[in-house]
């Protein structure tokens, strides 16, 4: 694990499944599972912001079940 300030989600609660964020120094935002640590995602804010919209618009709740 590195030094980098990751954060999870607040629903995520006490649980080990977690997906977790973090910015990277160029700008970059990481993401992580914490079933593997090790494994970094890396991608630009606006995808992020994309996923995000998709997200809080319900376009993958089916995925969820």
């Amino acid at each position: 694990m590195s030094d980098q300030a990751w954060q999870k989600s607040s629903f995520s609660g006490d649980t080990a499944n977690c997906i977790y964020l973090a910015a990277g120094p160029d700008g970059a935002i990481k993401l992580r599972e914490s079933a593997d640590p090790d494994t970094v995602l890396t991608i630009t804010p606006n995808r992020l912001r994309a996923l995000l919209l998709g997200i809080k618009a319900g376009e993958f709740d089916h995925l969820a079940r």
